[in-house]
């Protein structure tokens, strides 16, 4: 099997806490990284505005000239306050990502070496998400039971040797400064998607690069944000994946804001386990 580059980004937050060096800098770099897909895990906008989705688009389409892109919707991008606990149906919730994004929430990419599945893990104000705490309303995301047995589905039918991609938006484990988890429900969560067969999952949410092993075997790649609001203002970073045979790998780019520019920091390796 071949390793092909997946460039894993999140959160970039298109409105007014987008860093726009970074994002032009992004633009700049990624095609010399020759990746063989983009990943984009949620929160493009800030206020889920139409300037703020025009903008997120234009990037998309510049990444989209280099490799495939594929995009799924995070808290920010859903229209919450249009339709609370689902009272005016969930149409509203997408209407303005859909416009620009496409109907589907949860695209599936299929490529020789790799097959990437979306998930929505952005629901709005849910009974699925709320927790005790009423802070997280219409930030914490929960998963489906049937969203994760769709994606089992689609991983169950990749070809043999292919890694398997899972993108959601919602960080699946705590963040190492935050402590926080994403999704509400979290070991249930955690248990669904260890069940789907992934090998990579790809998230964001918690503004804080990371890589980590899910249940020993899943390895799970946080994005950080292109905003000034990372974790412990820390320096942003994206994330560059490449599962192997025997391994996977997880390299991370740190932005210099001296230099202007994204280079390779801290890489993490994780033995690949067979499903099983």
């Amino acid at each position: 099997m071949t390793a092909v580059p997946v460039v894993h980004l999140g959160d970039l937050h298109f409105g007014r806490d987008a860093e726009l060096e970074q994002i032009e800098a992004l633009e700049e770099l990624i095609p010399a990284l020759n990746p063989g897909v983009i990943a984009v895990s949620g929160d493009l906008t800030q206020r889920a505005r139409h300037g703020e989705f025009q903008r997120a688009l234009a990037f998309v389409k510049t990444l989209g000239r280099t490799a495939p892109v594929l995009v799924v919707p995070g808290n920010h991008d859903v229209e919450w306050w249009t339709s609370p606990f689902g009272i005016f149906g969930q149409d509203r919730l997408y209407r303005k990502y859909r416009r620009y994004f496409g109907n589907d929430l949860t695209p599936v990419l299929t490529l020789p070496g790799i097959v990437m599945a979306g998930a929505l893990t952005a629901h709005g104000v849910a009974l699925g998400s709320m927790t005790w705490n009423l802070n997280d309303m219409a930030v914490k995301g929960h998963l489906p039971a049937a969203e994760a047995a769709r994606v089992r589905k689609v991983l169950d039918a990749a070809p043999p040797g292919a890694a398997r991609y899972l993108v959601v938006h919602h960080n699946l484990l705590p963040g190492r400064i935050s402590r926080r988890m994403g999704l509400a429900h979290w070991k249930r969560s955690q248990r669904q998607i260890v069940e789907t067969g992934a090998d990579v999952v790809l998230c964001g949410h918690d503004h804080q690069e990371g890589a980590e092993l899910l249940d020993g075997r899943v390895v799970v790649s946080t994005a950080s944000t292109h905003t000034g609001r990372t974790r412990g203002r820390r320096a942003a970073a994206f994330n560059v994946v490449r599962v192997e045979p025997e391994a996977t790998e997880v390299r991370h780019l740190r932005w210099e804001s001296g230099a202007g520019r994204f280079a390779p920091a801290s890489v993490e390796r994780f033995v690949r386990r067979p499903p099983g």
